[in-house]
């Protein structure tokens, strides 16, 4: 089986990319997401029966043989799919617009600063001569003027400009765009920007007038990046961050706009576990303290690779080390005597691997809890040095999807820090 998809929060560009790549992978399944940006739902109410596609949980995962991602390159933003990272015989293929470097190894990546994933994908679809339907034309369209701005932003390369007018010959309708390309604007938006621009705050960082604001909201509401980009449009700041509280979910929705070349907005919610592009980006974030989520933004918007806490400061000591000869047992034992979730394993002072609870499940007989811990430990392991922040170390683990990095110096291991710890560090107890 061969599938294509593209990331969660589906926008027009990866919806479009994903029925561009269809007519060059004929004999895939197009694949998408549960949750779509609201314009992208209200297209599909209309024209679903012109766009057939399977939801991810209706795929077998067993019988993927072949999977292209479009408009993403990290497994992050692909759901259950992520459950095939691990897959060698994998043929992928990955066409993205975002030039830094992912998490999903693919054999074939097609993978450049334009602007808008669509418009490489017109690019095969004009080399291999292919036939357009009007209403596809229209969609393909639609996936490069919402990432483009039509065509306004500074992202924009000549090739979407070659890509928009290739498409409008193939009878692209502007009409259907305008409908469905016009941002929803309801009362609850402009409740919400009303009490943003109430108390609105402006700071300047490096010379730039940023703007982040905090609001509480009673439950989930569609396309606040409406509301953002507006706010930061009557602040007329060079950015801006909305900080979205859902108290009974426990969660925060930061949504980023920029105006300017200084501020990556997109950088900043890679970094906070989200994604975008330099002027756009938003993140989501579970357990969050509105108040850290706001101090992790202004850190990572100074740049500040030398923070006043460092890793040092935060990091557990002395750590509780293992051989690789260790059975495992006495791992198990250990790790519950101490309390702790993970160890590292050394060979004399140099760490040569890791071992979690989480590696307990790899065993299938009970006779395996007598076998050593380098038949089941993680050998890919990432340190940090102690003179490091602690936004690096959130960086890392949200980059690697690790839970704890040792602490090394000259070689050695001096400690250890974990996400709790650094979790503690933004969300609970900021030290003064």
């Amino acid at each position: 089986m061969q599938i294509i998809t593209t990331h969660q929060n589906t926008d027009f560009d990866g919806f479009a990319s994903v029925v561009a790549a269809n007519l060059i992978y004929p004999e895939a399944r197009p694949v998408l997401p549960k949750t779509l940006n609201p314009n992208v739902k209200a297209f599909l109410s209309i024209h679903k029966d012109l766009f057939e596609s399977d939801g991810w949980g209706e795929i077998d995962l067993k019988r993927v043989k072949r999977l292209v991602v479009v408009d993403a390159s990290n497994w992050s933003r692909l759901g259950r799919l992520e459950a095939l990272k691990d897959r060698k015989d994998l043929d992928i293929h990955v066409w993205d617009h975002h030039i830094e470097k992912g998490s999903i190894r693919a054999g074939h990546r097609w993978v450049e600063p334009v602007g808008a994933t669509t418009t490489l994908l017109v690019r095969e679809l004009k080399r291999q001569r292919k036939i357009l339907t009007p209403m596809q034309a229209t969609l393909l369209l639609a996936g490069v003027y919402e990432d483009t701005g039509n065509l306004t932003f500074p992202s924009t390369t000549a090739e979407d400009a070659h890509a928009v007018g290739w498409l409008l010959e193939r009878k692209a309708d502007l009409n259907i765009l305008n409908t469905f390309l016009r941002p929803a604007y309801s009362e609850t938006h402009k409740a919400i920007l009303f009490k943003m621009l109430q108390h609105a705050r402006r700071a300047k960082i490096k010379g730039h007038r940023i703007s982040i604001n905090q609001v509480a909201i009673d439950s989930h509401v569609d396309s606040l990046a409406v509301v953002v980009r507006m706010y930061l449009e009557i602040l007329n700041v060079d950015a801006a961050f909305g900080v979205f509280s859902e108290g009974q979910k426990n969660r925060c929705m930061v949504i980023g706009r920029s105006q300017i070349e200084g501020i990556d907005v997109g950088s900043i919610m890679r970094s906070m576990g989200g994604g975008g592009h330099p002027r756009a980006g938003s993140a989501q974030i579970k357990g969050a303290n509105p108040d850290a989520v706001e101090q992790w933004i202004l850190e990572l918007i100074r740049g500040n690779q030398q923070a006043s806490v460092q890793i040092s400061d935060l990091m557990s000591f002395p750590v509780h080390t293992v051989t690789g000869e260790t059975r495992m047992e006495e791992v198990a034992l250990l790790l519950r005597a101490k309390g702790i979730s993970g160890i590292p394993v050394v060979n004399g002072e140099q760490v040569v691997g890791m071992i979690s609870r989480r590696d307990f499940r790899k065993m299938r007989k009970e006779s395996q809890i007598q076998s050593p811990v380098k038949a089941f430990m993680t050998t890919d392991v990432l340190t940090i040095e102690p003179g490091k922040s602690p936004t690096q170390a959130a960086q890392l683990m949200v980059r690697h999807d690790v839970g704890r990095l040792p602490v090394v110096e000259n070689g050695l291991v001096i400690g250890i820090i974990t996400r709790s710890d650094v979790m503690r560090y933004f969300y609970d107890l900021l030290p003064d």
